[in-house]
């Protein structure tokens, strides 16, 4: 699996965010590390697409697969592509993105419908496709500030909605039978994401090493597989403009066969820690802000899908256990001297944050 080598750059957007209140415009100039000739571009989108290049800019997100917004005479592309320089062998692995979009296209999943896939890395660099470029609206706060009290509700319903529908699609029928290991997920995982932090840690972190003790022995009977998403939070998916519907669940770099609690559990991570771990909602007033309780987020999920299984204080401590070992990894990094000592900072003080609301929601 290549999970945990992706998980980092995909899951750090959604923790440096500057402001809870700020809406962050959709493109930027091309970074300078993620800049390439687009002559060949050009070429290729001419011959298997018959339209001709105008514009290329970066999308604000797509932090470990950088996403570009490709413009031709006609139309709107996004393009995603691996980061430039030596990869390790299954990370980054941007054809399996196109494979599971691809299979999902022909479901009722709502997902961008893929256009084309590009092995060569002669033309761009690196391996690469594009998609459609959906027009809509991407909420980045959990809070919803921008929308009225009356239509918060329904954006959550949508998303629930959205979910629900993707671990419905039959992936044996999709042929996506080799797409990931199916059973044992939780327990695959939690040795996966134990090792790997025996291998970053650079200070202690006791709240982890309580959780990685845990986990393993409260492991839920019973198993499930599905297509799971793997990082299916509100601003991972697009809108429709003029109602509540998802239109197109984005990011696919991590998704894998697995357990629909892996995804449900993270999905529901803003109610169980404070804002500043997480955008967290955990001590908001939610009946004032019009958005549905836990409980009735769940039971949504429960009713659309037929499945009975609770959401466990352990399905919660294992989410907050991942992305507290990923926080740490990256505070490596930056030890390192691969990032700024303000980044180093503010991981370090959330990795610590998340592993004792993780340890806390166990019974610790």
């Amino acid at each position: 699996m290549h999970v945990h080598h992706t998980l980092v750059g995909a899951l750090v957007s959604e923790v440096c965010v500057t402001s809870p209140d700020e809406t962050p415009s959709e493109t930027i100039p091309v970074r300078e590390a993620h800049r390439f000739d687009t002559t060949r571009l050009a070429a290729l989108i001419g011959d298997r697409l018959g339209e001709r290049l105008v514009e290329l800019r970066q999308m604000r997100g797509g932090q470990s697969n950088p996403t570009f917004l490709v413009a031709t005479e006609t139309g709107e592309y996004v393009l995603r592509k691996q980061p430039p320089g030596t990869l390790l062998p299954s990370a980054h692995a941007v054809d399996r993105e196109y494979r599971v979009l691809d299979a999902l296209s022909r479901t009722d999943v709502p997902v961008p419908r893929p256009v084309l896939f590009c092995p060569d890395r002669e033309v761009i660099g690196t391996p690469f496709y594009l998609m459609e470029r959906l027009r809509g609206r991407v909420f980045w706060q959990p809070t919803l500030p921008e929308l009225a009290r009356e239509d918060r509700a329904a954006i959550y319903d949508g998303m629930n909605d959205a979910l629900a529908r993707l671990h419905g699609a039959d992936w044996a029928a999709l042929g996506l039978q080799d797409y990931g290991r199916p059973g044992n997920y939780f327990a695959r995982q939690i040795a996966r994401w134990s090792k790997q932090w025996a291998g970053s840690r650079t200070r202690d972190n006791p709240a982890i090493d309580r959780l990685a003790e845990w986990l393993p022995r409260h492991v839920p009977e019973g198993d499930d597989t599905v297509i799971c998403h793997g990082d299916f939070r509100i601003d991972n998916m697009i809108f429709a403009p003029d109602s509540p519907r998802v239109i197109g669940i984005l990011d696919w770099e991590l998704s894998t066969l697995g357990h629909p609690m892996a995804d449900l559990a993270y999905n529901l991570i803003p109610y169980i820690v404070p804002t500043e771990a997480f955008r967290g909602m955990l001590g908001y007033d939610l009946d004032a802000l019009g958005i549905p309780d836990q409980a009735a987020y769940v039971a949504a999920y429960q009713a659309r899908t037929g499945r009975s299984e609770p959401v466990t204080p352990f399905h919660l401590a294992f989410a907050l256990f991942r992305i507290a070992v990923i926080l740490e990894g990256v505070l490596a990094r930056a030890r390192q001297g691969n990032a700024s000592s303000s980044e180093a900072g503010t991981h370090g003080e959330r990795a610590i944050l998340l592993a004792r609301r993780g340890w806390e929601i166990a019974g610790g």
